[in-house]
């Protein structure tokens, strides 16, 4: 089976209120094959940086077996004990062996953890774009590359008309660090 484009988001949290709601949408794209969530982590940061981590996961238990914990592998979080991270060296050390760079290091590398701000949540989670498999193959036969790629912010998007200064705020607001802007 291809595996589709895969992307890690790390979504913050100050005061989770948790409805279901995102494993809600997050079970309606997979029922229509858009995405995959492979493995979901959430990190519990305290404000002297101390984590507690919880596996979460929307994959059948053939997935779950089948894909183990990457998320946590990716990030270099030992959730699985002394056991998984050795499994994940030894892969990793495979893979490097032919020749293969893995992990960006010095001004490229991200520091996920490093990331999260003591006193609150994050919910990890490494998805696969089913939708983009098509679309990844036709750039690939066409002899095309990935060059870059990120989400364009609210602010950038009033420049261009597709929204107004309000919304940009409003979604700013909701995206980053739940309070309003002054932009």
């Amino acid at each position: 089976m291809a595996i589709g484009p895969v992307q890690l988001i790390v979504l913050g949290f100050d005061h989770p209120r948790f409805r279901g709601e995102v494993i809600a949408e997050l079970e309606r794209l997979r029922a229509n094959d858009a995405v995959r969530v492979i493995d979901a982590l959430a990190v519990y940061k305290d404000e002297e940086g101390a984590l507690e981590v919880e596996h979460l996961s929307n994959l059948t238990t053939e997935e779950a077996i089948e894909l183990g914990s990457k998320v946590g592998a990716l990030i270099g979080l030992g959730i699985e004990g002394e056991e998984g991270m050795a499994a994940g060296a030894l892969a990793g050390a495979e893979e490097a062996a032919d020749g293969v760079r893995l992990f960006p290091e010095g001004d490229d590398a991200w520091d996920v953890i490093a990331d999260i701000p003591g006193g609150t949540a994050a919910a990890l989670l490494l998805i696969e774009h089913h939708w983009a498999v098509p679309l990844r193959d036709a750039i690939m036969r066409a002899n095309g590359f990935r060059i870059s790629d990120a989400f364009v912010s609210p602010f950038d998007l009033v420049a261009i008309g597709l929204h107004t200064a309000e919304e940009a705020r409003r979604l700013d607001a909701m995206e980053t660090s739940g309070t309003t802007t002054d932009r």
